[in-house]
């Protein structure tokens, strides 16, 4: 099957898959935000397919928010809306956008393992399975 996502599909992808390692970065602990979010974006950078080609670049001139909250507002929901875009389109594409960002917030988490982070990792992955 072959997939067809519209700029705006782009967009949300790319602000779901960002958002979820700039998520964990805000819940990792002072100083290891770098760390975390230089893993996170070296696996969104690493991915293959479809997803891959979408996801190598960050989404520009978005504004998250000032807060984590904020930031959530925006990412969680990014994520349920990608996973069901593409489930509609392509369901290896889905598998394949859930593992890399699963990927991303994995590598992330590695850096700096707290009860925190574990929450986050918690939310993100139950965005992804929401729709």
């Amino acid at each position: 099957m072959s997939i067809t996502l519209t700029d705006q599909d782009q967009l949300t992808l790319r602000v779901a898959a960002w958002g979820a390692v700039s998520l964990m970065s805000a819940a990792g602990a002072a100083g290891s935000a770098h760390k975390v979010a230089t893993h996170g974006s070296i696996a969104l950078t690493s991915a293959t397919g479809a997803i891959g080609h979408v996801v190598a670049k960050a989404p520009k001139g978005i504004k998250y928010g000032k807060t984590v909250a904020e930031l959530a507002d925006q990412v969680l929901p990014a994520l349920t809306a990608s996973m069901s875009l593409l489930k509609a389109q392509d369901a290896a594409e889905a598998d394949n956008f859930r593992s890399t960002v699963i990927v991303a917030i994995d590598a992330a988490a590695q850096t700096q393992p707290s009860p925190t982070v574990t929450e986050m990792v918690r939310k993100i992955t139950e965005a992804l399975d929401a729709a």
